[in-house]
């Protein structure tokens, strides 16, 4: 199981989503007032290195490396 941080945060706001795993790399969609969003897990070599969302700006995509799984939260608690 991946992004376990962001799951749950989503479940304590009530934000259904969902989760699904592939090659090592976890994906998350869902819809919040009726605007639709993604994290998408990517990997470069051998394990995860950053996610593909568009939590920030609806419409775009944002890549976010590093310490990711942070910084989406961080977008995330503003919803």
């Amino acid at each position: 199981m991946r992004l376990e941080k962001i799951q749950d945060l989503l479940r304590e706001k009530h934000i259904s989503f969902d989760y699904t795993e592939e090659e090592g790399c976890g994906s998350i969609d869902f819809e919040y007032r009726g605007l639709s969003y993604h994290i998408w897990e990517y990997a470069d070599g051998d394990g995860p290195c950053g996610v593909e969302t568009n939590g920030a700006n609806v419409g775009r995509t944002r890549e976010l490396e590093g310490n990711y799984e942070e910084q989406v939260l961080e977008i995330l608690r503003q919803f």
